[in-house]
């Protein structure tokens, strides 16, 4: 069943069928998630910047999503890294290159294949990182505190969703 969302309603209050668009072929239910998901986007890079800059303020935007897989994932190879990421392997170098220089992140031996070397947070890095995620999960337990946790974990479901469904 869809939600009202916006209250833009269809044609004489009526919704679209699913997959169908309202009057004036505009699809209302995606147009709005397409403007709530413009909006989420634009406050997320902003927030990751941020939240980069507090674990090192020389830390690049795009350096933050590293340390999350590197945290989650422990220790691992720079190609590995940059096939999660969707990224080459040049643009992974430099970025873990700029990590290391920072003292964020540490490469050691791969004790599978010597010729290759796995990645990993250095103490002080993954210190700085919980530290800076800590926070930020408690400013999420804060905006939403008057959530139901049923729809924590339903909005949590539907994120998982559709982030799975964009990797496939």
């Amino acid at each position: 069943m869809s939600a009202d969302v916006h209250g833009s309603g269809g044609v004489g209050g009526r919704r679209a069928p699913e997959g169908e668009a309202g009057s004036g072929g505009v699809d209302h239910e995606f147009l709005s998630l397409e403007r709530e998901l413009a909006v989420f986007l634009r406050r997320a890079r902003a927030a990751s910047g941020d939240m980069a800059r507090e674990v090192h303020p020389e830390l690049e935007p795009a350096a933050y999503g590293l340390l999350v897989r590197l945290d989650e994932a422990d220790r691992q190879r720079a190609t590995e890294l940059a096939a999660w990421f969707g990224v080459g392997k040049a643009t992974m170098s430099r970025q873990l290159r700029a990590m290391e220089d920072l003292g964020l992140v540490t490469r050691e031996p791969d004790p599978a294949d010597g010729r290759a070397s796995l990645v990993a947070l250095t103490d002080g890095g993954r210190e700085r990182f919980r530290r800076v995620r800590d926070a930020r999960r408690a400013r999420y337990v804060r905006k939403l505190a008057d959530w139901d946790r049923l729809e924590v974990a339903e909005l949590a479901r539907l994120l998982h969703q559709l982030n799975s469904r964009a990797e496939s």
